[in-house]
């Protein structure tokens, strides 16, 4: 058995090109890479031509990102959600990865009842497991009906499928300034990913716009990581810690350079707690 990554970087972190990114990351330290759907498509590369390169530069593909409005819609559109779903799953494949993140719908028609959420979750967590892949939910800080992790823990709980996990990311959690005793409660294998960011403090401002334009490396914003590290410690969590930085600063940085001290951030993050 491979051992699991411990250190990951979402593409959409750097500026350039899809292989550029997958270099500077690869060549920075890290040890998975999540692909950014809308990264892939403007890349003009076939997934498997990506996933052959991550492969040679010793990336796991730790997930496949994000899948949209996922949960509770109504039933002619959570049809063609599976229809789009078992796409993504055919992506994932040829990238050579096996984790689909989905992402707290954000659609007024969405169905405001977990027991809904749950089961609609169930159903593409059973077309998961028939494809050997899994889904990780995550709750978006500006979800339609979704917005805390609490919430989606208990719709995880409740649609009760080994193929679905919960997928915490700090920005969402700390940006809401949600408490996270409970967080030190959920056992590390129900959590499939955990993604980190930093930010300023919103200090009133609109969460979406700030989350897409002002995420900052750990240690260059304002938000209690280490606090949230802490918690997540007590989880018992063995996966990989995974940068997922919207910057407008990284966009205009160099690709190698911006790798570089997004893996020298994690890693002065992680010796703090220890």
């Amino acid at each position: 058995m491979k051992p699991v990554p411990k250190t990951s970087m979402a593409t959409l972190c750097l500026s350039g090109e899809m292989m550029n990114k997958l270099e500077a990351i690869a060549r920075a330290g890290f040890e998975g890479v999540e692909i950014f759907v809308d990264d892939l498509q403007s890349s003009g590369l076939s997934p498997r031509a990506v996933g052959d390169r991550c492969r040679e530069l010793g990336l796991t593909v730790m997930a496949l990102q994000p899948f949209r409005d996922a949960e509770a819609l109504p039933s002619d559109l959570h049809r063609k959600m599976l229809d789009d779903a078992n796409r993504q799953f055919d992506t994932l494949a040829d990238l050579g990865g096996d984790f689909l993140l989905a992402c707290s719908t954000t659609r007024e028609d969405a169905s405001s009842e977990s027991e809904r959420a749950a089961e609609t979750l169930n159903d593409l967590a059973m077309l998961a497991a028939e494809r050997e892949m899994r889904v990780g939910y995550e709750a978006l800080a500006w979800g339609r009906h979704v917005f805390d992790y609490r919430d989606a823990w208990q719709i995880v709980q409740q649609a009760d499928h080994p193929a679905l996990s919960l997928v915490l990311d700090s920005y969402h959690i700390l940006a809401r300034e949600l408490e996270l005793e409970t967080l030190a409660t959920i056992p590390g294998d129900r959590i499939g990913l955990v993604q980190l960011a930093d930010s300023p403090l919103p200090r009133g401002q609109d969460l979406q716009s700030l989350s897409r334009h002002r995420r900052a490396f750990p240690g260059d914003g304002e938000l209690p990581l280490e606090r949230f590290l802490t918690a997540l410690d007590q989880t018992g969590y063995q996966g990989p810690l995974s940068l997922e930085i919207f910057s407008d600063a990284l966009a205009v940085m160099p690709t190698g350079m911006a790798a570089l001290q997004g893996k020298h951030a994690l890693e002065s993050l992680r010796a703090s707690k220890k």
